[in-house]
Parts: C-alpha cells; structure tokens; sequence
C-alpha cells in the first residue's frame, strides 16, 4: 500500500512546477518527458544538451535527498519485472498516440488552459482508472 505523505508531494509539485516553469520561461520549451527523451534518441535533435542535462536532473532527485538529508530513499515494487516491460510498452505506445505524457500535457498544457491538453489528461487519468480496475479487480493481479 502506498502511504499518504503530503509535504513530500507538495514540495516534489512545487519543484515540477518551477521546473517547467522555468524551461518554458528561460527555453521555450515544454516540460514534456516523453519529448524531451525523443530529442537526444536518433535521429537526435541539434539542442540535446539541454535535455540530457533535464533527464539527469530528474534521475538525480533521490541522490540529492540521500546527500542532504542522509536518508535512504525508500522505493518498493510489489510488481514483476515483466509486467513493468509490458506497462512500458503499452505507456510507450499510448504516449505516441496521444502526441506527448502526463508531464507535457497534465503539467504544461492543462496550466495554459489548452483543450487538448485537458482532453489528453482526462483520457490518461480514465485508462489509467480503468486498467487498475481491470487488473486489481477482475483479474486479481497484483
């Protein structure tokens, strides 16, 4: 079970919001996660550095805590590794279909009050409803 933890997720969407903020103020660009990894996969796009520089940072964020606060940062996952691979896959596919992620659209786009943004937000967070229904309790897994 996931435990409730509050000021961890205000301060971890303050430090998402001024992420983007910022990369869209200092950049011009969206704060989109799937977009920012297709820009330095091939064929790779000629402003790469930024974005390996943004990817690091976000892999760096349990690091950093560790370093400051000496805790450990604790991550468990009930969940096989082959069915991590096929939600890989199938988020993968569906981030394709949906022309972006939640970061992009869920962050960036429904704070510019963009339509599409809403819409593609609305129809992640209703798979997403619908597959843990499915999975939980229909299928009994996990």
């Amino acid at each position: 079970m996931t435990e409730f933890t509050p000021v961890e997720a205000i301060i971890g969407g303050g430090l998402i919001g001024i992420a983007s903020v910022l990369l869209m103020g200092l950049h011009g660009r969206i704060a989109g996660m799937t977009g920012i990894l297709a820009g330095i996969l091939p064929p790779a796009v000629s402003d790469k550095v930024w974005r390996i520089v943004f990817l690091l940072g976000a892999i760096a964020g349990p690091l950093a805590i560790f370093l400051l606060t000496g805790a450990p940062v604790d991550f468990q996952n009930p969940v096989p590794i082959w069915a991590m691979i096929l939600g890989g896959i199938i988020v993968g596919i569906g981030v394709n279909y949906g022309s972006g992620c939640t970061s992009g659209h869920g962050v960036c786009g429904m704070a510019r009050f963009s339509i599409r943004s809403i819409a593609a937000t609305a129809t992640f967070m209703l798979s997403t409803f619908i597959t843990v229904y499915v999975v939980r309790h229909i299928l009994g897994v996990f």
